[in-house]
């Protein structure tokens, strides 16, 4: 039987994940080109920082999230073997596709926390043309919560069905193997 403790400690890490992302994708750096006191040269000028760290806290939310269901399920490969059923298939079906969904997320959450600090350094004291202030795209954090919602339904669609093939009824009671000695 799946454990409801379990269900809803995932279902709680995937929505302080989600929480965080948004949040990222909305306090997203903005740049503004500036000009020095003594008129010599324009610089860029960034505002806070703070959606990176919001960033790799959601990285990290997601990741304790997708470690408990592995750690809960053994990792689908580590223990007994699944009973043949349909939720085994299920079961198989649901961990390929949660850890396709985990590595999109983590890495749409770590190249937006990368780029949202890198801060260009340029300034026009060579050049007459103003500096490029390069900024993190807008959806890329967006995009990081899509799949967190998608990685958190279909981890706990995996944990359910990987349950329900474990706790299966064995269809035949009887032995089935080929007796040699009718022969």
């Amino acid at each position: 039987m799946a454990s409801t403790l379990v269900l809803v400690v995932v279902f709680v890490l995937d929505l302080i994940a989600f929480a965080l992302a948004v949040a990222a994708e909305q306090r997203r750096n903005t740049a503004t080109t500036v000009e020095d006191a003594a008129k010599k040269f324009r610089y860029c000028r960034y505002d806070s920082d703070i959606a990176t760290g919001l960033g790799v806290g959601s990285l990290l939310f997601l990741l304790a999230s997708q470690l408990l269901i592995v750690a809960v399920t053994r990792c689908l490969c580590c223990g007994k073997a699944l009973r043949p059923s349909g939720a085994r298939t299920w079961a198989i079906v649901l961990f390929i596709t949660s850890w396709v969904f985990f590595i999109i997320a983590e890495a749409c959450l770590l190249a937006g926390s990368v780029r949202n600090a890198y801060h260009t350094k340029y300034t026009t004291l060579i050049s007459s043309n103003p500096p490029s202030c390069e900024t993190l795209r807008k959806g890329v954090f967006g995009a990081a919560a899509a799949f967190i919602i998608f990685t958190g339904i279909v981890s706990e669609l995996y944990y359910v069905s990987y349950y329900k093939s474990n706790d299966a009824i064995t269809p035949y009671a009887r032995d089935t193997g080929v007796r040699m000695g009718n022969l």
